[in-house]
């Protein structure tokens, strides 16, 4: 759209011509990313996470629990699970067994958190590998139950198992741990959704690393560690300890003793899996036939005689492709040489935060002679913190199985309430990689975060999901920005109306969200993003105050919004969002309409 251009004079000491830098020095062009692949997909009413493997409706119909549900048949230990479904003596009868036998009737593998489920005329009946399968299965009941909007329950028959061994969490961030709140919070969100293992390994958990690993927790933390094992157990999730020595480890027997005391203490505490990081370090630690001699030796005198541990688990100091040594004297080959082979080996991809592709596993696996675990940078932001990552959880590559790795742990955020979203996709994907959608289980995750006010929420994570540096996201796809002198009517309504949300969305988070939790950690942000949609909306009046040709309302507005855009700088730099194509708007906006580029 061509305008008329026109000369301004603004006041001395407000806006002199050339003093307007905005948030940039020049013109703000998009980077080329990639669209975010999947979409929407109508479940017709069997909503569950991780999408099931194999779901089938026999017969057709709907069985109607207002009446309750009988659950004299199933087992104490998964009394908790029922939590949203009513228990009524003379319900719908819920028959629960387990067992290889059992689960082979079924077509199922022998995989551990194999299950069936059947939700018939006359009863539900779940029948499983084990008992994890058996959690699992009776929590895909209460997703179907609870996702229903009247009293009638979809008849289905579902057989469903883990792709993966390991679906979890690695809490492995540099920063401020999770609170000991948080972590609970996260555990029960978790096996909400068929994960397994929670890695505790945070950078700034001084027991953890160098200079205190050698030290015991002191009693209140190491209660805290019990209970949070604990809590794993109940969620069916292995709690897995980890420890960081090699940024001082001195290769001797003092402290190999310093490692089984430390290990034997926390298996006092009850914990069951172990890990050892020798990730981002220099000098001594890093020497790879010193680590696999570590490992072996740990493994043989702790592991296998401990009542059950699980497989260690290490982190290399050549953790992904880009500065790992790819020859045959490199750590990864020595790895698969000399490192016991049932000891699982982290790896974080071609570069430490980015895709996982079979490329990249390729590269790993020929090299330790086994498939890797996978430790996913995302949604940690370690290199970003004044962001959060909300975005969908996609380049994670759907042909891999179990073949090709042993599973994933995504390393979340030190926001923990805020990485839910990222954690909701990866436990979709590492439950079931070949179906995994992201457009979709992104979308699915608005009204199980936010339940009070999923629209708003979604409008606050589609501008809330790329990083300024590394690796990369896309946002804002569902909105077209412009300049000031080339845009339609249609562009202009639409963006209109998004700047119109987002400085509404955070109002209606606070007030109506149904996560406190989430609304309370984010806080800052959501103030910082409710300012963003109030500048944009200004921004867009000021095209039309241009256009208009009311040189003093003009000069008034531009004033306005710059003033505005230079006092709320700290707190948007502080607490960023829009900063792909939102915050450049307002940037360019305020950059061509400055003085000194509008002539006659």
């Amino acid at each position: 759209m061509n305008k008329t251009a026109i000369v301004l004079f603004f006041a001395a000491g407000v806006v002199a011509a050339g003093s307007v830098d905005a948030y940039a020095a020049k013109k703000k062009s998009l980077p080329d990313l990639r669209p975010v692949p999947g979409h929407v997909i109508d479940h017709e009413g069997i909503n569950v996470n991780p999408v099931p493997v194999n779901v089938s409706r026999p017969y057709n119909g709907y069985l109607n629990m207002s009446g309750g549900f009988d659950l004299s048949q199933v087992p104490p230990e998964f009394a908790d699970c029922f939590k949203s479904i009513k228990s009524t003596p003379g319900g719908i009868p819920v028959e629960v067994s387990c067992g290889k036998e059992i689960a082979g009737r079924f077509g199922l593998p022998e995989k551990n958190g194999a299950y069936h489920l059947s939700i018939g005329p006359e009863k539900v009946a779940i029948d499983a590998y084990d008992k994890d399968g058996l959690f699992y299965g009776i929590n895909t009941l209460s997703q179907i139950a609870e996702g229903v909007s009247d009293d009638n329950l979809p008849m289905v028959e579902i057989n469903d198992y883990p792709a993966l061994k390991y679906r979890g969490v690695v809490e492995g961030f540099y920063g401020n741990p999770w609170s000991h709140e948080t972590r609970l919070s996260i555990l029960d969100f978790m096996g909400r959704y068929k994960m397994n293992s929670y890695v505790y390994g945070p950078k700034d958990d001084p027991y953890h690393r160098t200079p205190n690993w050698r030290k015991p927790y002191p009693p209140e933390e190491g209660r805290k560690i019990k209970e949070l094992a604990e809590r794993a157990r109940k969620n069916h999730i292995d709690f897995v300890w980890a420890i960081h020595p090699g940024g001082d480890i001195r290769w001797d027997k003092s402290d190999y003793d310093s490692l089984i005391n430390k290990f034997s203490s926390m298996y006092d505490l009850g914990v069951r899996q172990f890990a050892i990081f020798f990730d981002d370090i220099k000098g001594e630690g890093t020497d790879s036939h010193k680590q696999t001699a570590l490992l072996n030796s740990i493994a043989n005198d702790f592991v296998k005689k401990k009542d059950g541990v699980g497989n260690l688990i290490v982190c290399p100091t050549d953790y992904n492709q880009g500065w790992a040594n790819p020859s045959d004297s490199g750590q990864l080959a020595v790895y698969g040489r000399e490192l016991d082979p049932a000891v699982d080996v982290f790896w974080t991809g071609k570069v430490v935060c980015g895709d996982i592709e079979p490329a990249s596993m390729e590269f790993v696996n020929s090299r330790i002679n086994r498939p890797a675990l996978v430790w996913w940078n995302f949604p940690v932001t370690d290199y970003c913190r004044h962001n959060l990552l909300m975005g969908p959880v996609y380049g994670l590559d759907t042909t891999l199985d179990g073949t090709a790795m042993a599973g994933i742990e995504t390393n979340p955020m030190e926001n923990g309430e805020a990485s839910k979203g990222a954690i909701y996709g990866v436990a979709d994907y590492a439950w079931n990689t070949t179906a995994y959608n992201p457009v979709d289980n992104w979308t699915r995750s608005f009204s199980e975060i936010m339940p009070g006010a999923p629209d708003a929420y979604a409008t606050f994570a589609i501008h809330s999901c790329d990083p300024p540096k590394n690796y990369r996201r896309n946002e804002s796809w569902n909105v077209e920005t412009f300049r000031y002198d080339d845009y339609s009517e249609e562009q202009f309504a639409k963006l209109k109306k998004e700047f119109e949300k987002v400085r509404d969305c955070s109002d209606i988070m606070f007030t109506d969200g149904g996560n406190v939790a989430l609304v309370t950690e984010i806080a800052p942000w959501l103030v910082e993003f409710s300012n963003l949609g109030e500048r944009g909306l200004m921004a867009l009046d000021l095209i039309k105050l241009y256009e208009d040709g009311d040189y003093e309302k003009f000069s008034d507005a531009y004033n306005r919004l710059y003033l505005l855009n230079e006092v709320q700088k700290p707190g948007f730099l502080d607490h960023r969002s829009g900063t792909l194509k939102l915050q450049p708007f307002i940037d360019n906006v305020l950059l061509d309409l400055k003085p000194v580029n509008i002539t006659r």
